[in-house]
């Protein structure tokens, strides 16, 4: 099993990202205080911060859309990544970029969206057909 990652992000509005996370996200929480949570994001820890200033994206083009940077997420299993995307419609959640699979049929298929945190984080959820095929060229 890979090593789990620490990430921290910016929020202006702590309980409104909260809910986000722990609500839409479904993710459970850790410790907290008056600044800061503690988030298991997919096995991973996510520490939202209060921050009064954000750095707004910028974008990129790959496969003809406009890939927000920076952005951050996880590589799901197959079924768990149709399960979110499912969930994400079902709460109206706007994506950045709408489901769709990429390499149908190549090696390196993989599903993949992009949407935003109730802060504009920009978040990117991938998964695999054939997990080996990850680091694929």
């Amino acid at each position: 099993m890979p090593q789990p990652f620490h990430l921290a992000i910016p929020v202006t509005d702590l309980e409104r990202a909260r809910q986000f996370y722990t609500d839409v996200m479904q993710c459970e929480e850790g410790r907290s205080s008056s600044e800061w949570v503690d988030l298991n994001f997919f096995g991973h820890q996510l520490v939202i911060h209060v921050s009064d200033t954000h750095v707004a994206s910028a974008a990129n083009a790959v496969d003809g859309k406009h890939v927000p940077i920076p952005h951050f997420g996880v590589v799901l299993e197959w079924d768990i990544w149709h399960q979110l995307r499912d969930r994400l419609i079902d709460r109206q959640i706007a994506f950045a970029i709408e489901p769709y699979i990429r390499f149908e049929g190549l090696p390196g298929e993989q599903a993949t969206m992009f949407f935003y945190d109730t802060e504009g984080n920009a978040l990117e959820f991938k998964s695999f057909k054939d997990i080996g095929q990850l680091f694929a060229s």
